[in-house]
């Protein structure tokens, strides 16, 4: 392996050198430089585009060319005449110079190729084709090769370091602007213009009134000829797994229809070999465009997710189903009203085995350390639909209103055998629905005075049940009957717990802006937050003849009081706040100094008793931005953030989090208030296609809410209450990214360190965690050759536990090759290779490689043959090794088997 990277390391730098640099200065006709002149060469052999340029601040320019060759170099730049000039090259770099003149007829040079980058204000402009080679298929496979653009593991796109918030195809929001299912279905081949959009307001009316600079947003332009026709392609394939009786198969339709008055969007998706549009998690988290309108108050309460966070993560799975079926829409009858939504159902059906060790390190707490072996079933299904319109009768008002729904039916069926608990089966079920509603309100009386109104309305039902069966005499197990005070004398434990959560939410504020002048502005705030919970649930066994018995449990507080087996909680939360808000531009600097003053309300009621606390607070924020140029700014922030927790927290009886995991509320908790500094650094300069973005963040928590947990053998019991000695974190990343002509470097560092106090069987510690990630990488972008990427992670995570010090250390070296062969053939290959190592345990490795040969006549064929195939060294598990505050574990979780399918493609 490591001769091979060698190899195609040798191979990649070679190709650099094979290259000569054309230079000089693009001045006008008075002899000023212009900056961000376009400046393209054209390979006239091949009458290709063979680089480009965009000059800097001095008008200079450098531009990669091959030896010994004819060159059309095109010079342009807005309002003036372009100039086309032939260069023949040699062996040694050259130099030259160019005046651009103004003409009044205009009748410049015609530019063979669109600019690859251009720039627009706040607007980076990409021109798809500049960096396609034939083998890209979907949108990510062109967004990888943008300068300055990244897709994440998960799926989500940055630019210059900030999540992508909004994605839209010909200015018409894609599925509320959700990144993945953009970035995995978009056919490459529709594309003609990636348009990033920086400093990107939602509400234009507020654009120059709020701080933007976090918000990016990417318009997908499509190619002439995709309106008012449907595009896309629909692929169906098969194939034959390891077992005999498993038939694969794959059934995916992507159907796109565009024209100036509506849009809709189809995507589907059924197969048995691992490829998931979407995870259950990414349902969770579709958040269907909405945001709190509290979000920047300093106020943030937490009102609990209770579904099924499932078993394991869906890629790693032995075996794995799904179906998806979404349809996103867009309608705009007259230009003042715009009507949107989507339609969601997902479903996946999961096999899933994990064998694990835990050892605690701290020998004082009596803890035995544990092997378990866990198989599992996992089913889920969700449905998600959204309606959203938009009227704007005129420049000075915008009315938006949004209702988005979800519901989910999901299972968890886990058998485990532990060495210290014994044998137990568990079954997890729940039909969680939720409705949010969305009202904002934006008006300008005049060009001093603008007034937003912005609510939403959460109504959030939620029902998780849990039983566990567990063998009577076996292990630990008794344990937890006892102190539940189950039934002891029947011949297996059959434990259930039925619980019920409701939701309701009101978050609303009115802000009034006075422009005071071009460089300043007020904003006063007025909102509420305003919450109800409540939350019932009750354990209970069955006896062996099937009766019901509700037993009375053993456990007690930490005030001697017996707890109780069931909860009846209600919790009300309410925060009225007042904020005030100046924003001062002088030179490069945004200064926006603020806070807010809160009345908070906190009353939660159980069984007939009442605990209240109401008191005020003013919290401080700040931020200040300095924009060295319009690609380069340093923002630093400040605020002051007071939190609180879910009804689940203050309820006082036990709740099941598992067999042997018990926790119970304390109902006196208050807030926890947090110190949290941000500064964020970012440059792209397109002069020598550097991308530069840092942040370091810090956070330190006065009163934290932690838990008190106690153990008897493995099974925990926890509790909660509010702590006066600080826990702090720092946490640092950053990436540096550079392009040599063909070639793409870059750094990405990660870094971060935690104090944390813990407080286990009523003794506290003080845990450290130093861990560093670094990941260097290089890749190609030509157009006729094949291109790699190469890319190395090393990572090292430092525990402190007292006495104990756990190291674990991570080197996974990769490669991705792509070639297109004979303008016919596709050929995708990607390796990865993992070692684990540690000073606690053995050192553990595991490999994956995956491949890809596919056949379409040309580029423009309807129709592509592909054979495809995973895990291509059938590798049975991968592994996973870590530790927490209280303990080192270790974790084998098994993966799907080689699969090897044939797809047919047809492309509309």
């Amino acid at each position: 392996m490591k001769n091979i990277l060698a190899l195609l390391f040798t191979l990649v730098v070679m190709s650099s050198f094979a290259q000569i640099k054309l230079t000089g200065i693009v001045k006008d006709s008075i002899g000023s430089p212009l900056e961000l002149a376009n400046i393209i060469a054209i390979n006239k052999e091949s009458n290709t585009l063979e680089s480009y340029a965009i000059t800097d601040a001095s008008g200079k320019y450098v531009i990669s060319l091959g030896k010994n060759g004819m060159y059309n170099i095109q010079v342009s730049y807005i309002g003036l005449k372009s100039v086309d000039e032939t260069v023949e090259t040699k062996e040694v770099d050259l130099t030259k110079n160019f005046n651009l003149y103004s003409d009044n007829m205009l009748d410049a040079v015609e530019l063979t190729y669109d600019m690859p980058v251009t720039i627009k204000g706040d607007t980076l402009i990409y021109n798809a084709d500049s960096f396609k080679n034939g083998t890209e298929r979907k949108l990510e496979d062109v967004l990888k090769k943008l300068p300055g653009v990244e897709i994440t593991a998960e799926g989500k796109i940055e630019v210059e370091g900030k999540e992508v918030t909004k994605l839209m195809v010909n200015g018409k929001d894609f599925f509320d602007g959700d990144s993945k299912l953009a970035t995995k279905n978009i056919p490459s081949n529709a594309v003609d213009k990636i348009q990033v959009l920086r400093n990107y307001a939602e509400v234009g009316q507020l654009s120059g009134v709020q701080n933007n600079q976090d918000n990016v947003a990417i318009n997908i332009k499509l190619k002439e000829g995709k309106e008012n026709f449907w595009f896309g392609d629909v692929t169906a394939g098969g194939g034959v797994a390891p077992s005999p009786n498993d038939n694969l198969y794959l059934v995916q339709p992507k159907l796109f229809y565009y024209s100036p008055k509506y849009s809709i969007n189809v995507i589907g998706d059924i197969n048995n070999i691992g490829e998931v549009a979407l995870t259950g998690r990414d349902i969770r988290n579709f958040g269907g465009g909405f945001r709190s309108p509290s979000s920047s108050s300093g106020t943030s309460i937490n009102l609990g997710d209770n579904g099924l966070s499932g078993l394991t993560n869906l890629g790693d799975a032995q075996t794995i189903e799904s179906k998806l079926g979404a349809m996103n829409f867009s309608y705009s009858p007259n230009e003042a009203l715009d009507l949107s939504g989507f339609l969601i159902y997902n479903a996946n059906r999961l096999k899933t085995r994990q064998e694990s060790f835990v050892r605690y390190t701290n020998p004082e707490l009596g803890i035995p350390d544990e092997e378990t072996v866990q198989t599992g079933r996992e089913a889920t299904n969700q449905g998600l639909a959204k309606l959203s319109a938009s009227y704007k009768p005129n420049a000075n008002n915008q009315l938006n209103y949004d209702v988005l729904g979800r519901i989910s039916s999901d299972s968890e069926m886990q058998n485990e055998f532990s060495t210290v608990v014994g044998n137990t089966n568990e079954l997890n079920e729940a039909k969680p629905f939720s409705i949010n509603q969305n009202v904002n309100y934006y008006y300008t009386l005049n060009e001093k005075n603008i007034f937003a109104f912005e609510a939403q309305h959460l109504i959030k039902d939620e029902d998780p049940f849990y039983n566990v069966i567990g063998l009577k005499d076996e292990g630990a197990f008794e344990t937890t009957a006892t102190s539940l005070g189950l039934n002891t004398s029947q011949a297996n434990y059959d434990l259930n717990q039925e619980r019920r959560i409701k939701s309701n939410q009101l978050d609303a504020k009115l802000d009034y802006y006075n422009i005071l002048n071009s460089k300043s502005n007020i904003n006063f705030t007025l909102g509420t937050i305003l919450s109800n919970q409540k939350f019932n649930s009750n354990i209970f066994q069955f006896l062996d003849d099937g009766s019901f018995f509700d037993p009375t449990a053993n456990l007690t507080n930490k005030e001697g009081d017996l707890l109780r087996n069931e909860n009846d909680t209600e919790y009300n939360f309410s925060d009225i706040y007042l904020g005030f808000h100046y924003r001062l531009k002088t030179g490069k600097f945004t200064i926006t100094p603020g806070f807010s003053v809160h009345a908070y309300g906190n009353k939660n009621t159980q069984f007939g008793e009442t605990y209240e606390d109401n008191f005020f607070r003013i919290l401080p924020d700040f931020e200040t931005q300095i924009q060295f140029k319009k690609s380069e700014s340093l923002t630093f922030r400040y605020n002051m953030q007071n939190s609180f927790t879910d009804v689940t927290s203050l309820a006082e009886g036990l709740v099941l989090n598992n067999y042997n995991s018990v926790q119970y509320g304390e109902p006196n908790l208050q807030n926890s208030l947090s110190h949290n500094l941000n500064l964020r650094y970012f440059s792209f300069n397109l002069f020598n296609y550097t991308n530069i973005f840092a942040f370091i963040n810090y956070n330190k928590n006065i009163d934290q809410i932690r838990s008190l947990t106690n153990f008897d053998n493995v099974i925990r019991t926890n509790t909660y209450f509010n702590s006066n000695f600080a826990d702090e974190s720092v946490s640092a990343s950053g990436r540096i990214q550079r392009t040599f002509g063909k070639l793409r470097a870059s750094m990405r560092v990660g870094l971060n360190y935690s104090k944390s106090n813990q407080f286990v069987q009523d003794v506290r510690s003080v845990n450290e965690t130093f861990s560093q990630t670094y990941t260097p990488e290089l890749s190609t972008n030509f157009r006729e050759a094949p291109n790699v990427t190469l890319k190395y992670r090393y990572s090292v995570s430092d525990t402190k536990q007292g006495d104990n010090d756990t190291q674990f250390t991570t080197n996974a070296p990769s490669v991705e090759f792509d070639a297109y062969i004979w303008k016919a053939l596709t050929f995708r290959t990607d390796y990865s290779y993992t070692s684990q190592s540690s000073n606690v345990s053995d050192t553990q490795s595991y490999q994956t490689w995956n491949g890809s040969l596919a056949y379409r006549k040309d580029q423009d064929a309807k129709w592509e043959y592909q054979l495809r195939a995973t895990n291509l060294l059938n590798i049975d598990s991968e592994v996973n090794n870590g530790s927490n505050n209280i303990s080192v574990y270790s974790s084998e979780t098994f993966i799907l088997p080689r699969l090897i399918t044939f797809r047919l493609t047809y492309t509309l």
